[in-house]
């Protein structure tokens, strides 16, 4: 049997026994993975969490492991000297480190460069392109380790498969290992961007150790420990809205990015940087002025006092606290899948401590009870758009088996579109196509719509009614003009439905309507006076 050339790691004192060539396999796999999930966490405070965010990550990360095992084959054949691959991982260990600093500023610069040359898809365009900047060329280099460490680890043609074999092993339960830690451990514990440190530095581990078994290359390895050190302390102090400067939290969990601001009137929960307020805390006890006010006329739509009150979505109870002002004989509880956010609220927004809140999805919580309630309220809107599976006809028609006869139910719609195909159209066919009555709302000065859904056709009149005998001075003129923004749906067929629900395209598609608008007075201000014109307001 004809066998190969020798590689050049029979003359290394490290790769000699080629256990070190299966220990770097493993962790570049665990790396790319955490890598990949690390991006989702950066990304998502900008751009949302959203299937299409995820397309675009899990699309450049493979556009750059393929380049990267194409380059990194045509290198172990003309030049396979291990050098070359560690030397590699000390580069990708220092690009990876910085990316939670240097990646949210050219998020930030991505994103004002294309307001004035993007009219359409702008976020789309600025989640690929912030993605193939920051993270292509690191996972390039990533996707050389395994076609170089063939070349050195296959000694000959008769154990060649098991050789490949066992390499692809280590890849994949590092890549496995690098999966779940990062989702269940590090982010939730110490955070994105000491995450990306952590496996960047188990990289810079790698090269660092080859290279001093090795007795050569000590200058590169000091250079590149050096410069892991200056921007990993860069990235631990930097925060996601890091032009922010009077926050009174920064927080990560496994499911959001979490940023509290408190003033003299309120407290508010933000879990994104881009797309406004998620929760507020009114600390005198007053109105909003958000959405919260306007879902203040369901209660008043039953034809007794509500008693019982499920909120899906519960977020920092802001819901919960003014229905426990405004009718004190309703019982609230909630469901909030972030039990950071529940812990929020107790800590921060004076939630009372007699509402329980389960943690748990909404849709999994409705499937596990039998109790029935006066009014539920669906406000799970994530970053952008619904989860799907709180969107479909199943699920509203789940909704509608959990309310009392004359029950009513609220949905927040957080995106205000009258388009044909938008997200909103859609949820009020596939609403309709469940409940006998539907009425619509949009809140004034807000892109929230609030939708009322019930069994009852007397809804309406009990609300005029109740209205009328409403004590309350401030209360009465705000469901007042929730009763004259009160539009019938009628319901069409576009039906929403657990097979087809296309929500995260159709909420892209309605936000980018809403932010092309808004960026309009941008544009034409550039246009007029080019940069000046932004700089100057």
């Amino acid at each position: 049997m004809q066998t190969s050339k020798p590689a050049p790691n029979r003359t290394s004192r490290i790769l000699s026994r080629k256990w070190y060539l299966y220990l770097t396999e493993f962790f570049s796999g665990m790396a790319v993975m955490a890598a990949e999930l690390g991006a989702s966490r950066l990304l998502a405070p900008y751009f949302s969490s959203s299937q299409i965010v995820w397309t675009i990550i899990i699309g450049t990360i493979m556009i750059a492991m393929a380049l990267g095992n194409l380059y990194g084959g045509r290198s172990a054949d003309r030049h396979p000297d291990p050098d070359r691959l560690y030397g590699r991982l000390l580069v990708a260990a220092v690009w990876i480190a910085a990316i939670p600093f240097l990646g949210k500023m050219v998020i930030v610069g991505v994103s004002a460069l294309l307001v004035v040359t993007v009219s359409t898809n702008f976020l789309i365009w600025a989640a690929f392109l912030s993605c193939m900047i920051v993270f292509v060329y690191p996972l390039f280099l990533l996707g050389t380790v395994t076609p170089s460490l063939v070349k050195y680890t296959v000694s000959s043609l008769d154990d060649s498969g098991r050789t490949v074999g066992a390499l692809g092993a280590a890849n994949t339960v590092g890549s496995i290992i690098g999966t779940f830690i990062p989702t269940f451990v590090s982010i939730p514990a110490v955070g994105t961007a000491a995450t990306f440190v952590i496996f960047s530095g188990i990289l810079l581990l790698l090269g660092a150790v080859y290279f001093l078994a090795e007795r050569r290359g000590t200058v590169k390895v000091i250079v590149s420990v050096l410069l892991f050190a200056g921007v990993s302390a860069a990235a631990l102090s930097l925060g996601f809205a890091f032009w922010e400067k009077n926050l009174t939290l920064e927080d990560e969990s496994v499911y959001n990015y979490l940023q509290v601001k408190e003033d003299d009137r309120r407290v508010i929960l933000s879990t994104n940087v881009l797309f406004g307020v998620q929760s507020v805390y009114v600390k005198d006890g007053s109105l909003t002025g958000l959405y919260y006010d306007y879902a203040l006329a369901a209660p008043m739509m039953t034809p007794e006092p509500a008693q019982d009150l499920l909120i899906l979505g519960m977020g920092t109870g802001t819901y919960a606290t003014q229905c426990g002002k405004y009718f004190p004989q309703m019982h609230a509880e909630g469901v909030e899948i972030d039990g950071k956010i529940t812990d929020l609220a107790r800590d921060y927004f004076s939630l009372d401590p007699a509402v329980p809140v389960t943690t748990y999805d909404g849709r999994a919580y409705l499937a596990g009870t039998d109790r029935q309630y006066d009014v539920i309220m669906v406000d799970a809107y994530q970053d952008i758009t619904i989860p799907f599976q709180m969107s479909t006809r199943e699920f509203f028609t789940m909704v509608r088996s959990h309310l009392k006869p004359h029950g009513v139910m609220i949905v927040n719609m957080n995106m205000t579109s009258d388009a044909a195909d938008g997200i909103n159209a859609c949820l009020q066919d596939t609403i309709c196509a469940v409940f006998d009555h539907v009425y619509t709302a949009d809140v004034r000065s807000n892109s929230n719509r609030e939708l009322f859904a019930s069994q009852d056709a007397e809804m309406t009149e009990r609300l005029a009614a109740n209205i009328a005998e409403c004590e309350n001075g401030a209360l009465r003129d705000m469901l007042a003009q929730v009763q004259e923004r009160l539009v019938r749906c009628e319901g069409g067929g576009r039906i929403l439905t657990d097979d087809r629900a296309p929500v995260e395209l159709l909420g892209m598609k309605t936000i980018d309507s809403m932010i092309s608008e808004e960026l309009s007075y941008y544009r034409e201000r550039f246009e007029k006076d080019g940069i000046a014109g932004i700089i100057g307001g």
